[in-house]
């Protein structure tokens, strides 16, 4: 029997889903980690999970306590799933230009969701600033911190990381993956690079970014307009990211990660959302460059079902000048 405790309990082991069409026209295995599969319906519940154990682990969560976080959405998602399990309050700000889906959803799990206008990180009224604040006014609160909090990394190295290095049977040549708040990358970077400093970890990152050339040249400069992908792309290194050992990044623009996005469902059946365009986007290119007969693991980060009113919704995608790119 196969029973998993409670919806923790059902967070991680999800599997590796080969990407037909797209490894046959590279001639490499390109293994997407479905992470859309959690029971929350992202990658982030991973990282909520582990947040929220570290806190009780080290007392600063207590029974009855409140959870408090600044989220693009899936996090605030996961944490309020895990929020109800565990018997705590939840609180979440968010940045009110993302998708409208995301907003119903947190609604819809019973969060004190605040919604704010999106500002640069240096302003005190920044999402996370602001949740920041929130935890400070709240007795019993914690300030979940996905972006500095390396539980986050932590979770991933010890669930994420194992479960690519197992499932793949340690026969990986490349992971590629866009980062937010760098846990993901973070961790499983670590893992692999521990298994086999030949692995060659690649950051794509989307336009508008930062990131691409903090890898490419230690100088934290965005170029291009800003993205229309969600919860990916950032313009400062994160406590979670520092020291990530990164070999290489490449940009993802949004016709690539459009285009994409609406390929995998056509081709491969697979309804994703955007950050998991930029991920299979960025992969391809690292295949075609390494050449035929390699493994390039990314992941698919999220369903498509929070963003069908924009990234599948014509009218919007027109308006974005990037309904071309949808139709292939």
């Amino acid at each position: 029997m196969d029973i998993r405790e409670g919806f923790a309990g059902a967070v991680g082991d999800t599997p590796l889903i080969r990407l037909v069409r797209l490894s046959a026209e590279t001639g490499c295995e390109i293994l997407g980690k479905a992470e859309f599969m959690n029971p929350g319906g992202s990658v982030k519940d991973r990282a909520a999970r582990a947040i929220i154990e570290a806190a009780e682990r080290d007392g600063r969560l207590a029974p009855g306590g409140t959870v408090v976080e600044g989220t693009a959405g899936n996090t605030g998602i996961a944490l309020a799933h895990l929020c109800h399990a565990r018997g705590y309050r939840c609180v979440i700000v968010c940045p009110d230009n993302q998708s409208p889906e995301k907003f119903e959803i947190l609604r819809a799990l019973g969060v004190e969701l605040e919604l704010v206008k999106p500002v640069p990180y240096a302003d005190p009224n920044h999402y996370q600033k602001v949740a920041q604040r929130r935890a400070g006014e709240t007795p019993g609160a914690v300030w979940a911190n996905q972006f500095d909090n390396t539980a986050n990394r932590d979770g991933h190295y010890h669930t994420t990381g194992a479960e690519i290095w197992r499932d793949a049977g340690g026969r990986i040549d490349a992971f590629v993956a866009a980062t937010g708040t760098g846990g993901t990358l973070g961790g499983v970077s670590a893992y692999l690079k521990e298994r086999s400093s030949s692995v060659r970890i690649v950051l794509a990152d989307p336009q508008g970014s930062a990131l691409y050339r903090w890898v490419k040249f230690g100088e934290l400069k965005a170029e291009g307009p800003g993205s229309i992908t969600e919860g990916i792309g950032i313009g400062r290194v994160t406590a979670n990211l520092k020291d990530a050992p990164i070999d290489d990044a490449l940009h993802v623009t949004d016709v690539a990660a459009v285009a994409m996005v609406h390929r995998l469902l056509r081709e491969e059946g697979l309804f994703l959302g955007s950050a998991a365009g930029v991920n299979v986007a960025g992969a391809v290119a690292v295949a075609r460059e390494m050449g035929p007969g390699h493994t390039v693991v990314t992941v698919l980060c999220d369903s498509g079902h929070k963003y069908q009113s924009r990234l599948y919704n014509p009218g919007w995608l027109d308006e974005k000048g990037l309904l071309d790119a949808a139709r292939g």
